[in-house]
């Protein structure tokens, strides 16, 4: 489940990668017409999983987290002006990368 999941969040980050620094509305347009549909996929499959998992374990939880916040995520697809992440994100993931080593 794991790796399908990464694959999934892969590409998205893989249309994020080829319309880096395009302008506003043609990343929206990318978006709508890319992102969208695997974002669709991906929540039905969410879904379906969270079916066939343990109510109570850890991976639930995240599954339980990420569409709770669904709405948010779909923000996204409607502004060119959004990032998928920030900076900050970016610059602490090498911190917490070397804790976990």
């Amino acid at each position: 489940m794991a790796k399908e999941a990464l694959e999934r969040i892969i590409a998205l980050y893989a249309v994020e990668e080829e319309i880096r620094g395009h302008a506003a509305a043609e990343r929206r347009e990318v978006r709508q017409q890319r992102r969208l549909p695997l974002l669709h996929a991906m929540k039905l499959w969410l879904e379906e999983t969270l079916t066939k998992l343990s109510k109570k374990s850890d991976t639930a939880r995240a599954v339980r987290y990420a569409l709770g916040r669904w709405e948010a995520l779909l923000r996204l697809c409607d502004d060119g002006r959004l990032e998928i992440d920030n900076a900050a994100e970016r610059s602490l993931r090498a911190v917490v990368l070397g804790r976990k080593n």
